[in-house]
């Protein structure tokens, strides 16, 4: 919805973003049922370092800015989108159902990966913006080798 509001003017862009949130409350409430049917209380968790590390890489002066908030949130689904994937090859044997719920996260993080990148190609050439996920993604790889403390499947 930031992105909506930062970039009113670029209509693809609005219809897009509107597709992504609306499909991404829509899985928060199957989050919030699936706790419930298990008895888990929802909470908020502390932030962690990766996605705030991430985004401090975003140049100020736009367009830049503005591809660098698109890679950055595709860089984010990329990570969540091989946790499911992993999570529900992980579970499949002892809770399909929670597998199948996982293994649509997946392919939702996916598009919503392909998305960003598609979108970021709205304000530079594709050659630049492939060579800016590049050097996103090297230093995406070092604050993912930090480590965290906090266990995470969204940024």
């Amino acid at each position: 919805m930031n992105l909506m509001n930062s970039y009113t003017e670029h209509r693809e862009l609005c219809r897009e973003m509107t597709r992504i949130v609306e499909e991404e409350l829509e899985h928060f409430h199957m989050v919030l049922e699936i706790l419930d049917k298990r008895g888990i209380v929802f909470r908020r968790l502390a932030s962690g370092h990766y996605g705030r590390e991430l985004n401090a890489l975003t140049r100020s002066q736009e367009p830049d800015r503005a591809v660098d908030r698109l890679l950055v949130a595709s860089l984010i689904e990329a990570r969540s989108c091989e946790r499911f994937r992993l999570l529900a090859e992980h579970i499949r044997p002892r809770e399909p159902e929670l597998a199948d719920f996982y293994a649509g996260l997946f392919e939702s993080e996916a598009r919503h990966h392909t998305t960003y990148v598609q979108l970021a190609e709205q304000f530079a050439d594709r050659e630049t913006v492939r060579q800016r996920l590049d050097q996103l993604s090297q230093c995406e790889s070092e604050i993912i080798a930090k480590g965290s403390g906090l266990a995470r499947m969204h940024s």
